[in-house]
């Protein structure tokens, strides 16, 4: 039997000059489903984000995906599975110089070389159409409002077809409105092509509408874990206070 675990996180320990940001984080995150992760400002969420991508490598512990401990891959190896991982950072980063065009191809490109300029085309408008961008294919990154970037910078994490998405604060910055655009273009995302995602955000309409389920960092550690309305509705003096005054974007 398969099994449907894509991310294992085990006793996963990071430091910084000495100062310990994560202390034996252990999660898993099952085929389709979207995890949420909450916490204050330096709780390590992003590292955390880093360390399942290998950008970060951490002090201990161990990360798998798909079954491979991603420490104990070969850079060849490890970009490799990479071609299965999108990662959204909070600033989208589009590369300025480029159309939306020429920022979308360029994963396809350097990942897929073996692609032949019109299966990158026909790709490209395939991903603008999930995002309802098809008509800024030609626009500069600087053309475009803070919700289009975000949307071009989902398109170009989406458009090698990844298994496994990771989102840093995918609606910092923006309105009401179009935080709820953009949260429901995550999920009708998540079901179209069967993503498994993690999303660290601070936003509570984007957490109420994607998520399946929520950790939140405390302390180095993971305090606590549940659904969106079992963390809302706690009696816990700290998570009433966090969700009552301190829910704000970032």
């Amino acid at each position: 039997m398969a099994d449907s675990r894509v991310v294992i996180v085990e006793n996963l320990t990071k430091r910084f000059n000495g100062l310990t940001v994560l202390d034996k984080i252990s999660l898993e995150v099952n085929r389709g489903e979207n995890l949420v992760v909450f916490g204050r400002s330096g709780q390590g969420k992003s590292v955390l984000l880093k360390c399942i991508v290998g950008l970060m490598k951490p002090d201990e512990g161990n990360i798998f995906i798909n079954g491979k401990n991603i420490l104990k891959l070969s850079l060849n190896e490890l970009n490799d599975l990479r071609k299965n991982i999108g990662f959204l950072f909070q600033s989208s980063a589009l590369y300025d110089s480029m159309t939306v065009r020429e920022n979308l191809a360029f994963p396809l490109k350097r990942l897929f070389p073996e692609m032949t300029p019109k299966q990158i085309e026909d790709k490209i408008h395939y991903t603008l159409e999930l995002v309802s961008l098809k008509e800024a294919i030609d626009k500069m990154p600087a053309e475009l409002s803070g919700g289009m970037k975000k949307r071009i910078g989902l398109a170009r994490s989406i458009i090698t077809d990844p298994e496994l998405m990771l989102y840093d604060e995918p609606t910092t910055g923006l309105d009401p409105i179009t935080t709820k655009e953009i949260s429901d273009l995550i999920l009708t995302l998540q079901k179209k092509l069967n993503m498994t995602s993690i999303v660290v955000t601070h936003d509570l309409m984007c957490a109420e509408i994607i998520a399946d389920r929520a950790i939140f960092l405390k302390d180095s550690k993971i305090a606590y874990e549940g659904s969106i309305q079992e963390l809302i509705n706690s009696n816990d003096p700290f998570l009433k206070n966090f969700f009552s005054h301190e829910f704000i974007k970032e």
